[in-house]
């Protein structure tokens, strides 16, 4: 099977909006995808509803390799955000590779007066819900990132849900949010071009592609959240092709031209097998639940 796999083009399905984190990572990928398995490997963007659209694509499609998807943090977060899923991430989907981890950052409108996240949280403090903050969306990682730092921190900003990272960013560029939570490799080329302000990365650790932005922990005690993006095909496809399609995306994932990509903006590179990165799937999802409840976030 897997060696007549595949024979005509391959969706995958990117649950947001172009331009943002998912966006990136899968482009990245499918480009390589398109070299190695010899058939075109097609994007197809489907934002909308906290990424749940493009995510019930794929877990309905035909479990025949012919619909992938990118799936990201949000599979496991949904499941305490929203009392009904119109799918079972462990039922309706399976792992093929966790491809990279990547930090969001916390990105400022060069408007706002506050040059540190010191300045930033006092800011918020004095000033309680006239922040605005653009998000990908309710219930995505940048929107969780958003309120475990108003947990954590004791402050109050309003939150803007937008179909995507990309739509936030760029509401953040223009000036229509104060604050924004993009994952690094969206929030990059802003900010060294410095049309953003970069105050703080989600991560426990600093972000080589931000070594001088503090982890937002440093100055937050016990704050982390990190963003993951991989690769899912519909449960039930042929385990062959999980195979091959692992196999392919771990050395796409290796290639210098994913790696000068990828690492260059900030994502580390996982390329775990489908097991490791089922199990990570459901440790996310333990500790987001955790998150939620404590904090009492309910969705919008």
């Amino acid at each position: 099977m897997a060696q007549s796999y595949p024979n005509r083009s391959i969706r995958l399905i990117v649950p947001s909006a172009p331009g943002g984190g998912t966006d990136i990572v899968g482009r990245a990928m499918a480009t390589k995808l398109t070299e190695y398995l010899g058939q075109p490997v097609v994007v197809d963007n489907r934002a909308g509803a906290g990424t749940i659209i493009g995510i019930e694509m794929a877990a309905k499609s035909a479990a025949d390799g012919y619909t992938l998807l990118v799936g990201l943090s949000t599979l496991a977060i949904n499941p305490s955000m929203f009392s009904k899923l119109p799918y079972d991430t462990q039922r309706d989907l399976a792992a093929i590779t966790q491809a990279v981890a990547v930090p969001n950052a916390l990105t400022i409108h060069p408007s706002v007066p506050a040059k540190t996240l010191a300045n930033l949280i006092q800011l918020a403090k004095t000033h309680a819900n006239e922040l605005n903050v653009g998000t990908a969306g309710n219930a995505t990682s940048p929107h969780l990132s958003l309120e475990l730092l108003k947990s954590l921190a004791q402050i109050k900003m309003v939150h803007i849900p937008y179909k995507g990272s990309g739509n936030a960013i760029i509401a953040n560029l223009s000036g229509e949010v104060s604050v924004s939570f993009p994952s690094v490799p969206t929030a990059f080329p802003y900010v060294k071009s410095q049309r953003l302000r970069a105050l703080g990365v989600t991560t426990a650790n600093r972000s080589a592609a931000f070594p001088e932005v503090p982890a937002i922990g440093e100055i937050v005690p016990g704050y982390e959240a990190t963003q993951w993006f991989g690769l899912m095909a519909p449960a039930g496809t042929p385990r062959p092709i999980i195979d091959r399609l692992h196999q392919d995306s771990v050395k796409a994932l290796r290639s210098p031209e994913v790696i000068k990509q990828l690492s260059g903006e900030g994502a580390q590179i996982i390329a775990s097998s489908p097991e490791e990165f089922n199990a990570y799937i459901r440790s996310e999802t333990e500790k987001w639940a955790r998150v939620i409840k404590a904090a009492g976030i309910k969705s919008q």
